[in-house]
């Protein structure tokens, strides 16, 4: 008769797997329609960036043309990034017609 005792071993094993989940940036675009202001508040409200971090994210985008603004999960990741398109135009500026640009982006595998 077959021994009928679980392997507790292995059933430890299982249970302590970690799963990771895949890690997304959320890149925001430079363009010349958007001030620092503009996107300075953008940032603390939908980011929750303090006003040092929003304003070294602003002269980066400036600078480089992009900028990583968080790094998070593919769905909360898309969800920053509708939220940015969706933010409206800077009205500091008369001729912006809309939102800043961004994309999202797989992040670099850290552990590997």
């Amino acid at each position: 008769m077959a021994d009928a005792t679980p392997d507790i071993h292995q059933d430890t094993e299982k249970r302590n797997r970690v799963v990771h989940i895949p890690r997304y940036h959320v890149i925001l675009w430079d363009d010349n329609d958007h001030t620092y202001d503009y996107v300075i508040e953008m940032l603390m409200k939908l980011f929750g960036h303090s006003q040092e971090t929003a304003y070294r994210m602003a002269v980066e985008v400036d600078t480089y043309g992009r900028v990583i603004v968080d790094t998070t999960s593919k769905e909360r990741a898309e969800l920053k990034r509708d939220q940015i398109h969706a933010y409206g135009a800077d009205w500091r500026i008369p001729h912006c017609k809309g939102s800043m640009s961004a994309t999202i982006e797989p992040a670099e595998d850290e552990e590997e």
